[in-house]
Parts: structure tokens; C-alpha cells; sequence
């Protein structure tokens, strides 16, 4: 059976063409012979299909992570840059404290991400560009599987969290020393228009924070359920396609 079974793929299977040439009907034993070769041809095509998939998400993570941390990276750097300091003001030394080291942790964040998409996405461009399906195995999107999502993770979960508290911070430091500098002694600090602002932004951006955190679990906790689902599926199909060839080995065998 096994010699009548190795079949290659390509290749039609013996005694089909010439029945079909002259006319005559196919017995059993080259139906069961083409319904196997049929079905290798499809699980091959599908696993191909899943690596070129794979192949593809793996590039638009890191199309977007390499945008997304050029631009909030960029934007930082800017608001360090640009801000202004009112020198006759006192600010809180937290203050200024947790704003340097958010705007330095935001910024390396992003670099990092920045990073590993330069240097990953070159790589899988040049295999994506060509129009072979067995190049797949050379993109190292497999290999360096754990490091696009590391970078797709500083990105968008880390690196936007971060950004969202560097607005804040930005916030206290810019109306902080306002009305303050012009009546330093006769206006008490929570009662000053520019306090009020930065209170204000803040009950603002606390509310976006959580739903920004909330929304960010509940996307990565569908994404998990999706991809569960899918591997059960491709379990089930390929269970069918045992319990198909297994049957029709055993009918090949009692002819």
C-alpha cells in the first residue's frame, strides 16, 4: 500500500489520465489514491498559507510600532525641548523629578522599539516582496518571533501609557506657576487659576488611563481567544482528515 501511496504531488496519479483518455470509469482503488494526494495539497496550502499570515502580521507590527514610536518619541523630545521654566517660580522638586525620568523612560522606550523594527523589518521585506511561497521559511519573523512582540508591546501598551502621563506631567509643569509669579503671597495655591488647569487635566486624563489600560486588556485577552479558537479549528480539521484517510485505508485494505 505504501508503494502505491508515494505518489508525488505534482503529479497526476498513475492509470487516472489513461481511464479518463479512453473513456473508462475510475475504480475504487484510484479514487481512494487521488482523494489522498488531494488532501496532502490542501494541509500543505494551508500551512503555507498560515506561515505567509504569520509572515504578514509580523510586518504590519512592525510597519506600526516603527511609526507610532517615531512620532510619540519625536513628540517628546519637543515638549522637553520647548517647555519653559519659569525661573522665578519654585516648582516641586517630585515635579520635576518625575518628569525628566518619564520623559527619559518614554523616549528609550520607543528607541528600543524603534530599534528592533530597523533592524527586523528589512529582513522580512525582502522575503515578503518575493513572489515564491516556499521563501517563507527564510523571513527570521519566526525566530525573532518574541522580539517583534516585545517591540509591538513598547509601542503601543507602554509607550502610550507613558505618553499619556507626560501629558499630565507637562500640564502641572506649564499652569503650575500660573497667577502664582503675579501674587505669590496673597493667593493661596489651590485656589490659582493655573493649579485649577492642571487639576483639570488631570481628572481628564485619569479616566482615559483606565479605559486606556482596560480597553488594551480586554483587546489582548480577545486576540488570545480568537487565536484559541482558530488551533482548536485547525485541530478539528485535521482529526477529520485522520479519521477520512484512516477510513479509507481500511477500505483499501479489505478490497
Amino acid at each position: 500500500m505504501s508503494s502505491e501511496l508515494n505518489v508525488p504531488m505534482g503529479s497526476p496519479a498513475p492509470g487516472i489520465s489513461e481511464r479518463a483518455s479512453d473513456g473508462g470509469g475510475m475504480d475504487y482503488r484510484d479514487w481512494v489514491r487521488r482523494s489522498y494526494l488531494e488532501l496532502v495539497s490542501s494541509n500543505h496550502h494551508s500551512v503555507q498559507a498560515l506561515s505567509w499570515r504569520k509572515l504578514y502580521l509580523s510586518r504590519a507590527k512592525l510597519k506600526a510600532s516603527s511609526r507610532t514610536s517615531a512620532l510619540l518619541s519625536g513628540f517628546a523630545m519637543v515638549a522637553m525641548v520647548e517647555v519653559q521654566l519659569e525661573m522665578h517660580y519654585s516648582y516641586p522638586r517630585e515635579l520635576l523629578i518625575a518628569f525628566s525620568v518619564c520623559t527619559t523612560v518614554l523616549v528609550a522606550v520607543h528607541l528600543f522599539a524603534l530599534l528592533i523594527s530597523t533592524c527586523i523589518l528589512p529582513n522580512v521585506e525582502a522575503v515578503s516582496n518575493i513572489h515564491n511561497l516556499n521563501s517563507v521559511s527564510e523571513s527570521p519573523h519566526e525566530r525573532m518571533h518574541h522580539y517583534i512582540e516585545l517591540a509591538w508591546g513598547f509601542s503601543t501598551a507602554l509607550g502610550i501609557l507613558l505618553f499619556l502621563a507626560e501629558v499630565v506631567l507637562l500640564c502641572w509643569i506649564k499652569f503650575l506657576p500660573v497667577d502664582s509669579i503675579k501674587k505669590p503671597e496673597t493667593t493661596p495655591a489651590p485656589q490659582n487659576s493655573g493649579w485649577q488647569a492642571a487639576l483639570a487635566s488631570t481628572i481628564i486624563m485619569v479616566p482615559v488611563g483606565v479605559i486606556f489600560v482596560v480597553f488594551t486588556i480586554h483587546f489582548y485577552r480577545s486576540l488570545v481567544r480568537h487565536k484559541t479558537e482558530r488551533h482548536h479549528q485547525e485541530i478539528e480539521e485535521l482529526n477529520k482528515i485522520k479519521v477520512q484517510l484512516d477510513g479509507q485505508e481500511q477500505g483499501l485494505l479489505t478490497v
